[in-house]
């Protein structure tokens, strides 16, 4: 049995249009089969993102009060209504190709995967977590149960896009600026503060969030059955295309223009 691989990137902070721009090139490289399955794991600086079932009642600040707090305002190609995405968070892009699993999975069992990686995640950290029946994401346990972790994804031609936020050390008072994923009898937390309630009066630092994304990247691997290849930097994934084509640096124009036949649209 051929054994299959993610490759992984760890990038630190990188701006949400610069984030979407690679994505958008990424998927172009695995639809062609030039790269193989590929988490990004990063940190945005903050941002409000609209996924496409976004109600703009939920985007409880104006344009001009987030404008004037340097919060960038997007709108994106994934499901889901409204998230915030900051320093503190870890978020994720898994550009996966589905048909190269065996058997191929499915749109809702890709996210059902994605949450099963977050829950052992939060479990490796000391926090038990959960799903919760009707909802996408990741939720404590706690009653009420409260949300800290965020996915949305887009698919298109069995190649998936956008991903997951976990709230790692992230300042919970962004989230009052939006009725976060239009939920707006749930709260949403962090594994900051989960571990200073579930180890109140003992030690326990909250790791940083390369350590977390070295945690997610293991389960990740573990969910998804494969061995997940570390590399050092963008040049080292792109270096795995094969060296007789272009590739592309980062055309977001040209990528957008591609026909994106069977988009799904999942959160």
């Amino acid at each position: 049995m051929q054994l299959r691989v993610i490759n992984l990137v760890y990038l630190g902070r990188v701006d949400y249009s610069t984030g979407l721009a690679l994505q958008q090139t990424l998927v172009h490289l695995v639809k062609e089969g030039r790269i193989g399955h590929t988490l990004l794991l990063l940190e945005h600086p903050p941002v409000i993102t609209l996924g496409r079932n976004v109600g703009m009642q939920n985007v409880v600040a104006s344009p001009d009060f987030l404008a004037g707090k340097g919060i960038e305002l997007f709108e994106t190609d994934r499901g889901g209504d409204v998230t915030f995405h900051g320093p503190g968070q870890l978020v994720g892009y898994p550009i996966f190709d589905l048909r190269g699993f065996t058997p191929r999975i499915g749109a809702v069992e890709f996210v059902r995967k994605v949450e099963e990686s977050l829950i052992r995640t939060c479990g490796d950290l000391g926090v038990p977590t959960q799903r919760v029946p009707g909802l996408t994401g990741v939720w404590t346990q706690d009653d009420p149960t409260a949300k800290i972790a965020a996915i949305g994804v887009h698919i298109s031609r069995a190649v998936t896009s956008h991903g997951f936020a976990l709230n790692v050390s992230t300042n919970l008072d962004y989230f009052k600026l939006i009725v976060p994923c239009g939920i707006s009898d749930k709260p949403v937390t962090s594994l900051a503060q989960e571990m200073q309630h579930t180890f109140a009066g003992r030690e326990r630092k909250v790791p940083n969030l390369e350590d977390v994304a070295e945690l997610a990247s293991r389960n990740f691997g573990r969910v998804f059955e494969a061995q997940t290849l570390w590399l050092d930097s963008l040049d080292a994934l792109l270096q795995t295309a094969p060296a007789n084509q272009d590739t592309p640096a980062r055309p977001p124009e040209q990528i957008r223009e591609l026909a994106a036949e069977e988009d799904i649209h999942l959160a």
